[in-house]
């Protein structure tokens, strides 16, 4: 008898692939408050202890008026909120590798802020090796108030959606 984590590994391997991965095709993840344990923590983590991230004084008399996130660290909970989303659910079986990120952090990201992430194809490249796909996924962080926080270009190495696994 199979186990049960056999027979969904199964379900999902044999999962036919996602309709329209074509350019346009679209998909959200839910949201995740950031908080100051996440701040400390990732600056613990990285090393990154710039002022403006953890010194509410100096932060203060910057143009920010508060400290804000780091920028790798919202980067970092972008690609794991796209990861637990559906949308990447169904992709997952035919990803192969990351070659590539390009990003921008085009508004700051505070303390409090709730940000969810747009996922976009951008760019599809059929058969750039054979048998396999590059598709270009852009993912952009979105807080409460509708402002992009992040935006970075994912390049991604997939199996050929023609392809059964």
């Amino acid at each position: 008898m199979q186990s049960t984590s056999e027979t969904n590994m199964d379900t999902v391997l044999t999962a036919a692939p996602p309709v329209g991965l074509e350019v346009g095709h679209s998909f959200q993840s839910a949201g995740r408050t950031i908080t100051e344990s996440d701040i400390v923590s990732f600056a613990g983590l990285s090393g990154d202890f710039n002022r403006l991230h953890v010194d509410e004084e100096y932060a203060r008399s910057t143009p920010f008026g508060q400290r804000i996130a780091h920028g790798l660290l919202v980067l970092s909970i972008l690609s794991g909120l796209t990861t637990q989303s559906n949308g990447y659910r169904q992709l997952e079986p035919f990803v192969l590798a990351l070659l590539d990120i390009n990003c921008r952090f085009p508004k700051p990201t505070f303390i409090g802020d709730t940000i969810f992430v747009q996922v976009t194809v951008m760019e599809k490249i059929k058969n750039y090796r054979p048998g396999k796909d590059k598709v270009v996924f852009r993912r952009e962080a979105i807080n409460q108030r509708g402002e992009v926080v992040v935006q970075a270009d994912f390049a991604m190495m997939m199996r050929s959606m023609g392809e059964r696994i």
